[in-house]
């Protein structure tokens, strides 16, 4: 190979060949080979035929043809700038190659900004780092004086509404209204039945019950299993109502009461969702009703009644 041959002060023929050109060739193409050949031998580019002893030689061979070039030519303004536009490009291929495009100068001088150019941005992304972290305390730490807000305001509700009921706890023993009530100044029966329940809050729940207080949820049952019995007597109803055998124009008739009797079931399995929320004993959670079932059955009710 040329370049494993080469000798330095290479003659003009040898230093064309090294650029694999031609005399005669033009600057365009002088600059081109160079930068090929390079990125192909420089040390830093990263090829498998990187060599820095051949990219010795082929930066030599390529001063001696561009000197050989510039002696050809006659000198005029053009030839000149040609030259130096040439030469301000021709270091490019190390800002292509190597240190991320940082930095001018030589090598040695191109890699010492590069490493101060790698301490800065390491220096910005631990600074952006620590930014982040305290960015995340501060709102993790915004997000606790909120909820503090929010539970204190809770508490001074919940002391102001326990404060105005022994204030009309009081006014109403002062006026007496205590005084007819059956079991004045006999003790509260304990229920001692079953051990696992507080005998306090069986006792309040007791006495809210005989006073006709009613837990939420015992009021939502309670509506779940009317809507659920209107709904079945209004779809048999409806059945009734049009009789047999079903013609087409009745058919699409039931078809009509079926889909809002869908829609009506849709809802009563949201409510019981909502039910079985707030329900405290899980044994009395209930189940959704299913719209086909209640349709079959309302077909045999009907069937039944023809009977």
């Amino acid at each position: 190979r040329m370049l494993s041959g080469y000798k330095p002060k290479s003659s003009v023929k040898d230093s064309y060949k090294i650029l694999e050109l031609e005399e005669g060739c033009s600057l365009d193409d002088i600059r081109n080979s160079y930068r090929n050949l390079a990125k192909k031998y420089h040390p830093d580019s990263g090829s498998a035929a990187a060599d820095s002893k051949a990219f010795m030689k082929v930066e030599e061979a390529y001063r001696v043809v561009l000197s050989h070039v510039a002696t050809k030519k006659k000198p005029n303004e053009n030839n000149e700038e040609e030259e130096d536009q040439f030469k301000s490009k021709a270091p490019q291929h190390r800002h292509y190659l190597s240190f991320e495009g940082v930095g001018f100068g030589t090598p040695s001088q191109r890699e010492k900004q590069y490493m101060q150019f790698r301490v800065d941005r390491a220096t910005e992304q631990v600074l952006e780092y620590r930014k982040q972290r305290l960015e995340s305390q501060y709102s993790v730490t915004d997000l606790m004086k909120a909820q503090d807000v929010r539970q204190s305001k809770k508490v001074k509700i919940t002391q102001a509404v326990e404060r105005l009921v022994e204030d009309l706890i009081q006014e109403s023993m002062a006026k007496g209204d205590f005084d007819n009530l059956s079991g004045k100044g006999k003790p509260l029966q304990k229920f001692s039945d079953c051990p696992h329940i507080d005998p306090m809050t069986h006792n309040l729940n007791r006495i809210l019950i005989d006073n006709g207080y009613q837990p939420e949820w015992i009021l939502m049952q309670k509506e779940i299993r009317e809507t659920i019995e209107r709904l079945r007597k209004s779809i048999v109803a409806s059945r009734s109502k049009l009789g047999g055998p079903m013609t087409p124009y009745r058919q699409k008739q039931w078809n009509r009461v079926c889909e809002q009797f869908v829609e009506d079931i849709r809802k009563l399995n949201k409510r019981i969702d909502n039910f079985n929320l707030v329900v405290p004993i899980l044994s009395r959670q209930m189940v959704h009703f299913s719209a086909d079932k209640e349709i079959v059955r309302a077909q045999k009710a009907y069937e039944a009644l023809m009977e």
